[in-house]
């Protein structure tokens, strides 16, 4: 408990140092920022531009319209972090079943693993923004019986393609991790496969699987905003930072707001991520990074 205390307070004060760095760069940083020929470096220190850290915070409690019974923007941020939460949950979800699924079928069979990691590899090389419309317009085109296809599928099905990178490689590295002498014992006892993995490969595989779900949930929540932006369906964060972004010379403090919707969005992800490895910390000796 003190441990966890700690590590709160710790993320706490971080978050305190990010807001006093802002601060001291927007009052000791040039007005125009710093450039190096055509490419700026640092960003404008302007209103416009950087507003102050407390002006952002009370704009939240402001209403998110001039109309008579808006709702502030603090509530319409969280309903539409609820929207993509949703969608990121579920995203994590297809991630991480593709992801151990391919791992399962690597480590059994070596020549899988030669076809497959290669595969699994370069699919990270073809940039999300260029994808998300090619995934919503298959997706308009299918029907599966009398359920319709929703944008929202498709915004899935996109965030779950950056999810899945790193539970595989994770996965395969946790699966592979036992010891040779490990491996022939459980042979010696005449165990199979199934009982390898249940009872040696799988629990060798928690300080590496661990971190790849930490990885796959942050990805999960890029990919779900981005995608959102990049396909236009309304309801989600990537629209409303898509809609505030107009507002940045008139009311430059709105447009933060969805991001901070973002941020706390993906503290809300890592922390049910950090609930899933309680159980399991028995198993978590020594956790590899990613």
């Amino acid at each position: 408990m003190t441990r966890r205390l700690a590590g709160a307070a710790l993320g706490l004060a971080t978050l305190v140092l990010l807001a006093v760095v802002w601060e001291l760069y927007k009052w000791l940083g040039p007005a125009d920022g710093w450039s190096i020929g055509e490419a700026r470096v640092l960003p404008r220190t302007s209103d416009l531009a950087m507003p102050h850290t407390w002006e952002i915070l009370s704009r939240l409690a402001d209403p998110l319209t001039a109309a008579p019974g808006a709702p502030s923007l603090a509530r319409a941020v969280l309903a539409a972090g609820a929207f993509s939460f949703g969608i990121a949950l579920l995203s994590w979800l297809l991630g991480v079943t593709v992801g151990i699924l391919l791992a399962l079928g690597m480590q059994r069979l070596r020549v899988v693993e030669s076809a497959v990691l290669p595969l699994v590899i370069l699919s990270q090389t073809i940039p999300l923004i260029a994808l998300a419309p090619l995934v919503r317009g298959w997706g308009s085109r299918l029907y599966l019986g009398p359920v319709e296809w929703e944008p929202w599928m498709s915004v899935a099905v996109i965030a779950s393609y950056l999810a899945f990178f790193p539970v595989a490689v994770g996965a395969l590295r946790g699966l592979q991790s036992p010891d040779t002498i490990h491996v022939e014992l459980m042979r010696s006892y005449g165990a199979g496969w199934w009982a390898t993995l249940l009872r040696l490969r799988l629990p060798a595989s928690v300080p590496h699987l661990l971190p790849a779900l930490r990885l796959a949930a942050a990805n999960a929540v890029v990919g779900t905003v981005v995608a959102e932006v990049a396909t236009g369906i309304p309801g989600g964060l990537g629209r409303m930072i898509l809609e505030f972004a107009n507002f940045a010379s008139s009311d430059p403090a709105k447009p933060w707001a969805p991001l901070l919707g973002a941020v706390l969005l993906g503290l809300v992800v890592a922390g049910l991520v950090a609930l899933i490895g309680l159980p399991l910390s028995r198993f978590r000796r020594v956790e590899v990074s990613a």
